[in-house]
């Protein structure tokens, strides 16, 4: 599937993909903050409370610059993909 047709993408399939692209790379980055030494703050509750959500907010970025995984990508052909061949009555392999 060429570039163009991705970027044609209903918005709503492009925000889905996108988003499962933040969720796999937030569950990638979450163990290497994790394993950071306390900082300044000094860790505790707070820090622990914050971290996660710190976490979410990167891959959420990272995802919607287009410097994520390429997963998104690959999840919105896959999306389409199937979208076109229930449009047609094709059978949809898994």
């Amino acid at each position: 599937m060429q570039v163009e047709s991705l970027r044609a993408a209903p918005p709503a399939l492009r925000r889905a993909a996108q988003a499962f692209e933040a969720q796999a790379l937030g569950q990638l980055l979450q163990p290497v903050f994790d394993t950071l030494p306390q900082g300044r703050f000094g860790g505790g509750m707070a820090e622990a409370q914050w971290q996660p959500m710190l976490v979410s907010e990167m891959a959420n970025a990272a995802s919607r610059s287009g410097h994520g995984l390429g997963l998104g990508d690959a999840v919105l052909r896959e999306m389409l993909r199937w979208q076109s061949a229930g449009a047609t009555g094709e059978e949809q392999g898994r």
